[in-house]
């Protein structure tokens, strides 16, 4: 039977709980050397052909592999690009509310490159030939190699001189990376862009000020970066982007509404689908909603949220989307949980139960509100 295309009304943003035997081969392989890549990936190939059936059981028509072969949602993608590498550094990793990553760094050695056989190209056709949905793969948009790697950590003098060719090294890079990915078969490829909404954050953008730069402006150049990257990808191909505020643990490291960034996403990325964090008032209103042009793209606001396990209520989400509905055509609107529930291999505070319950209140909403997903 043939499968809708997307963009669809329900949907995910990718990662998924990681199962207790994801974990005990990856403490094996990596920490206690006891288990050989071989044997890591059959166990996270099983895992995987679980969490494809369990989207798929719950009704979704868009599936991913959970990340189940990461550590993070995005260094582990940025790590294997040529030139650039993830270092454990002492003082390193990333602050969230009350708790601190791992000690993980990116740093820059070289000229920047997407490697003709980057892993994830075969990570996304496994879950492809093991799906008989749709196939979708989520990586870092091209802003988290700027905003993550600190000038001191660039080796390569002519991006740490010139800021145009750092730009257009980052966009290159990301255009041969989209061309790849279409190449191995993805016609749904997701770009976790989330510095956009970082830089609504008044804390961050003041952080950016005070290291010379505009954030508004930087904002402009994130967009034109991902404009440039995805522009010459076939009809075909759809271009997903999601935007939170920080997801560790069920914490967060960014608050504030998405009105400075919100032209530039939707007018000037060029993205067809568009996954917004709105589970708390940390993401400000949906006034933003209405700079959303008029046509085929889509929004599906994350007014199901990931950190916490308790339940959403239907009618209260009916009503959200009803004013949601005053800014957006509600048919250019969809339903997805406001980030994934692991952007790290540690996970949120929540129950694999809990997890089932969340996707399947997607799905429902989805049906109660548009007919099906």
């Amino acid at each position: 039977m043939a499968v809708a295309k997307p963009p669809y009304h329900a949907d995910v943003v990718g990662s998924f709980l990681r199962p207790d035997s994801i974990k005990q081969a990856r403490k094996a392989r990596f920490e206690d050397k006891t288990l050989s890549a071989e044997e890591l990936k059959a166990v996270e190939d099983e895992a995987i052909r679980d969490v494809i059936k369990m989207q798929e059981d719950a009704g979704l028509k868009a599936v991913t592999d959970g990340e189940f072969r990461r550590a993070w949602w995005h260094f582990d993608f940025m790590g294997m690009l040529n030139g650039l590498d993830i270092i454990q550094r002492e003082g390193g990793g990333i602050q969230f509310h009350g708790v601190h990553t791992k000690q993980d760094v990116p740093v820059i050695t070289d000229r920047l490159s997407f490697p003709a056989d980057h892993p994830m190209l075969e990570h996304f056709k496994f879950v492809a030939a093991n799906t008989r949905v749709t196939p979708k793969i989520s990586i870092p948009g091209p802003s988290a190699v700027h905003f993550r790697i600190a000038d001191d950590d660039i080796a390569v003098n002519e991006y740490k001189h010139d800021a145009e060719a750092y730009f257009e090294a980052i966009t290159l890079t990301y255009k041969d990376a989209v061309k790849a990915f279409y190449d191995a078969g993805c016609r749904y490829l997701q770009m976790d862009d989330i510095f956009f909404a970082y830089l609504c954050d008044p804390k961050i953008r003041a952080e950016r000020k005070a290291r010379g730069e505009d954030p508004d402006w930087l904002i402009g150049r994130y967009a034109r970066m991902m404009h440039d990257a995805i522009a010459d990808r076939p009809d075909d191909m759809l271009i997903g982007m999601h935007m939170c505020r920080g997801n560790f643990k069920s914490t967060w490291v960014a608050e504030g509404a998405y009105d400075p960034a919100a032209d530039a996403i939707f007018n000037q990325t060029d993205v067809d689908i568009y996954f917004m964090e709105y589970d708390t008032d940390r993401a400000g209103g949906l006034e933003p909603l209405r700079l959303l042009p008029k046509g085929k793209k889509r929004v599906l606001p994350g007014f199901i949220t990931t950190k916490t396990p308790e339940l959403e209520d239907l009618d209260d989400l009916k009503r959200k989307f009803e004013a949601a509905s005053k800014y957006a055509d509600l048919d250019q609107l969809g339903i997805a949980p406001q980030c994934g529930f692991a952007s790290t291999e540690e996970g949120n505070d929540l129950t694999m139960d809990d997890q089932r319950r969340k996707l399947d209140l997607v799905v429902k909403t989805a049906e109660a509100i548009w007919g099906g997903v």
